[in-house]
């Protein structure tokens, strides 16, 4: 059935669109676009960040598709030089994909196999310790929908969804009613723990303030009480948090029906990193002799989920493989694209929806600039602006079709809501990825 419908001359609604601005994924959005200028002028259901992220993404028919050094080519021209750059480094990297579908983020990983390179997604720099941690002892997990119909818990752990994911809460896991779950809000304990105060705290029932770098203490402490252990003052010391507190925190858990455990990267970009999120899904463990609890990150880009996901089940592990003795091999820190960048390793770069000179460190900016760069994106940036080869793509979700991952896993359609004259970054990296194997045999 047509998603869409004439609402007046010139002027399309979308139903049930997708919103692809951050993890959350909201696929009720509908869509009001003015088909003359090119742009949605109403985002129906949408949050201020989808409605943001709906409203900047017009476009601008006056870029070129292609650019090398600044000047505009033909396509294929770019294309043919892009595959040149990659087929004659020696150490080339792969970043990005988080704002890619996950069609092309498979062709991605094609490529990176194809050129025994390197290849990385945004995860490394956010929530790859998360991947790291729950490989190490795997993961209660769930969907949101499960949480919205049976959750009468909801911890919030170093992040804060009320800014960064809004309808995290109003959506799926705190104000609606679901099925066990009648009354909504008033059926549900939250609970925030975080170095600070924050936005999210003004919802929650309890608040429980850590010192900074301190998570894996106040962990291991609800640990050996949901074990049946006792605590002694040096926790109180280490955490910054009353035992009292503590002991409160770890019955409330131990009391529920079913609990969840959000974490962000306050909890995986802090002292511990990879040890917390572990810490995390074994207390998830551990709770489950008492009760029922799951764990699940508060995952940033629309599709950075995805791209874990599809660089799992193509080569084993979700993000920093190196392919260049022939096979997929995993070491963060090694083959982390800004540890790479850092110790100038690369010889040439694609960058795939993502803007890494306006985030990195400032070596691996550095070493970027110095280095034959292709970048693939809908916007100009500073670094499609430092690129050799510069491709203007399609926005996903709002211009492309294609599938997505939700924060919990679950793959979502996308149904774009007006055409954009560039192509999409799948569009390119099929030519492209042919272009290289052509090359490749010719050597």
């Amino acid at each position: 059935m047509d998603s869409s419908v004439a609402a007046e001359p010139n002027i399309r609604v979308v139903k049930n669109a997708t919103c692809t601005f951050c993890g959350c994924v909201c696929d009720d959005m509908e869509l009001t676009v003015d088909l003359d200028q090119k742009r949605i002028i109403k985002a129906k259901n949408a949050c201020v960040l989808g409605k943001a992220w709906f409203a900047e993404h017009s476009v601008d028919e006056s870029r070129p598709v292609a650019m090398i050094e600044g000047k505009e080519v033909s396509l294929e021209e770019a294309i043919n030089e892009a595959a040149k750059i990659l087929v004659n480094a020696r150490f080339p990297i792969i970043y990005g994909m988080s704002n890619s579908t996950s069609e092309a983020q498979r062709e991605t990983v094609k490529m990176a196999d194809l050129l025994s390179a390197n290849i990385d997604s945004t995860s490394s720099v956010c929530h790859g310790p998360t991947g790291m941690g729950l490989q190490g002892v795997g993961e209660p997990t769930t969907t949101l929908g499960e949480v919205k119909n049976r959750a009468d818990m909801v911890v919030y752990w170093g992040c804060n969804p009320s800014d960064c994911h809004p309808r995290l809460s109003t959506h799926y896991t705190v104000n609606p009613k679901g099925m066990y779950i009648p009354n909504g809000r008033k059926d549900r304990t939250v609970i925030n723990v975080d170095v600070r105060s924050t936005t999210t705290t003004n919802i929650a029932d309890v608040f429980v303030q850590v010192k900074p770098g301190s998570d894996f203490e106040l962990l291991w402490a609800l640990r050996i009480l949901v074990r049946g252990g006792k605590l002694n003052s040096t926790f109180e010391e280490q955490t910054g948090v009353p035992i009292d507190v503590i002991e409160n925190l770890a019955s409330r858990l131990m009391s529920c029906n079913y609990g969840i455990l959000f974490f962000g990267m306050g909890l995986t970009m802090t002292r511990g990193r990879h040890y917390n999120a572990s810490a995390l899904h074994m207390l998830a463990t551990d709770l489950n002799e008492h009760t029922h609890f799951v764990v699940k990150p508060a995952r940033g880009h629309g599709n950075v989920t995805g791209a874990d996901t599809v660089m799992s089940w193509q080569t084993g592990y979700p993000f920093g493989i190196n392919f260049n003795r022939g096979y997929p091999r995993h070491e963060p820190g090694e083959f982390t694209t800004t540890d790479i960048l850092t110790r100038g390793e690369a010889d040439a770069a694609c960058i795939i929806a993502s803007d890494p000179i306006a985030n990195f460190a400032k070596p691996a900016i550095e070493h970027l600039k110095k280095i034959p760069m292709i970048s693939f994106d809908p916007k100009p940036t500073p670094t499609s602006q430092a690129a050799r080869v510069a491709f203007t793509t399609a926005c996903y979700g709002i211009n492309t079709p294609g599938t997505v991952y939700r924060m919990d896993d679950i793959p979502i359609p996308l149904r774009p809501a007006f055409e954009s004259p560039f192509p999409s970054d799948l569009d390119i990296l099929k030519p492209l990825v042919k272009r290289i194997r052509e090359l490749k045999r010719a050597q």
